[in-house]
C-alpha cells in the first residue's frame, strides 16, 4: 500500500513551568514533535500508512528518536542521517509557538545542513503516493529551502499528490529572503493547501482585508477566506484544495475556532467550536492537517472532511504533548453528539 510522507525537521520541546518554577523543581518536560511528524503521528494512529522523512545525527539520542517514532507506527525510511545535533526549542507552558516566549535552538542542527544534491529524493519518495510538507522548512535558509524545492519537484514528476501546511514562523525568517520570494516557487507544486488569509497574505502575498478584525462577525471571516482561496487557486493552477482555519481567544467567549474547505469551485464550513479552557495549544493547526489529509486520502464528502478535521484539532487544545492521540471514533462520537 502506497504511503503518505512527511517531510520536516525533528525538534525536541523543552516546556517550562513558568517564572523559574522550572528551576525550583528541576524539571522541565521534553516532547518529541515538529510540525510534519505530528501529523504523521496522527495519521499512523487513525490506520493510514505513512512514513517520515528528517534528518538527523548518527548518535545515541537520534537513535531512541528514531525508536519512538517507530513505536508510533511511523516508517521511519525515509530518515537521512548526518550532522551533529538535533534541533530544539524551549516554549513555555500554556503558549504557542506564535508566542514571543518561544526561543529556537536550532542553528547548526542537522536538519539545517540539507542542500541541494545532499539526499536521493527518489529512495525517500519510495512506495509514496502522497507528501505533505511546511512552510517552516523553507524559512531555515537559502539552502534548505532549495533542497525542498528539489524534493518537490521530484515528487511532481512522480505524479506524487502534495500538500503544503502555510504555518508561518516569522521569527524563523532571518536569512535574507523574504517569504514572498521563495514560497510562491513551492506553491507551484502543490495540491492541497492549508493555512488562514494572514499566512496566505505574510507568505504569498495574496491580499488581506487591513479592516477585517474591525468587522469580526463569523460571515466576513469566512467569505474572506472564500476570497483567499479563489485567488490562491487562481494564482497557483495546480491547487485543487484549500483550507482556511479562524481561532480566536476573546476574554467573554473563551477561544473560537472554525474552519471552511473550498474545492471544486465551493466551499464548505465547519460548526464554530468553542471552549473555556485549553491544555495544550501547541500540535492542534498539525492535526487539522492530518484531519484533513485523512479525509481527502479516504475520498470522504467535502463537508465530512472538514468537519472532522476541525473537531480533531479542536480536540488537540485539549492534550498534553505535541501530537494528538485521539482515536477516530472519539472525534467522530463528539461531532455526532454536536449536531445532534
Amino acid at each position: 500500500m502506497t504511503k503518505i510522507c512527511c517531510f520536516g525537521e525533528l525538534l525536541l520541546r523543552f516546556s517550562p513551568i513558568a517564572n523559574g518554577e522550572w528551576i525550583r523543581q528541576a524539571s522541565m518536560p521534553v516532547f518529541v514533535g515538529g510540525a510534519e511528524l505530528n501529523v504523521a503521528t496522527a495519521l499512523a494512529n487513525w490506520g493510514i500508512p505513512v512514513k517520515y522523512s528528517t534528518v538527523l545525527p548518527i548518535n545515541s539520542l537520534a537513535d531512541d528518536i528514531i525508536n519512538y517514532v517507530d513505536s508510533k507506527g511511523i516508517d521511519g525510511s525515509g530518515i537521512v542521517r548526518f550532522g551533529q545535533r538535533v534541533g530544539s526549542y524551549y516554549l513555555p507552558q500554556g503558549t504557542d509557538l506564535k508566542n514571543a516566549g518561544v526561543i529556537y535552538d536550532r542553528a547548526h542542527s542537522s536538519f539545517s545542513e540539507l542542500a541541494s544534491g545532499k539526499v536521493d529524493w527518489d529512495l525517500v519518495l519510495q512506495d509514496t503516493s502522497w507528501l505533505h510538507v511546511s512552510a517552516i522548512s523553507p524559512a531555515l535558509s537559502a539552502e534548505v529551502a532549495g533542497a525542498c524545492q528539489e524534493l518537490m519537484a521530484v515528487a511532481s514528476a512522480k505524479g506524487i499528490t502534495i500538500s503544503i501546511d502555510l504555518n508561518h514562523r516569522a521569527r524563523l525568517w532571518q536569512y535574507g529572503m523574504a517569504p514572498t520570494d521563495v514560497m510562491p516557487g513551492l506553491l507551484a507544486y502543490c495540491d492541497v493547501v492549508m493555512g488562514n488569509i494572514w499566512a496566505a497574505n505574510a507568505l504569498l502575498d495574496i491580499p488581506v482585508d487591513a479592516d477585517i478584525h474591525a468587522k469580526g462577525q463569523q460571515v466576513d471571516y469566512v467569505a474572506h477566506a472564500l476570497a483567499t482561496s479563489e485567488a490562491l487557486q487562481k494564482r497557483f493552477s495546480r491547487v485543487k484544495v484549500v483550507a482556511n482555519t479562524f481561532r480566536f481567544d476573546t476574554p467573554t467567549t473563551g477561544l473560537r475556532y472554525y474552519t471552511t474547505l473550498f474545492m471544486d469551485g465551493q466551499q464548505y464550513v465547519s460548526p464554530e467550536l468553542l471552549t473555556d479552557a485549553v491544555v495544550d495549544r501547541v500540535g492542534s493547526g498539525d492535526c487539522y492537517m492530518a484531519g484533513l489529509i485523512y479525509g481527502l486520502y479516504n475520498q470522504h464528502a467535502p463537508q465530512d472532511v472538514v468537519n472532522f478535521a476541525a473537531e480533531a484539532a479542536f480536540g488537540k487544545l485539549q492534550e498534553l504533548g505535541d501530537a494528538t492521540n485521539q482515536t477516530i471514533s472519539e472525534i467522530t462520537n463528539r461531532f455526532s453528539t454536536l449536531t445532534l
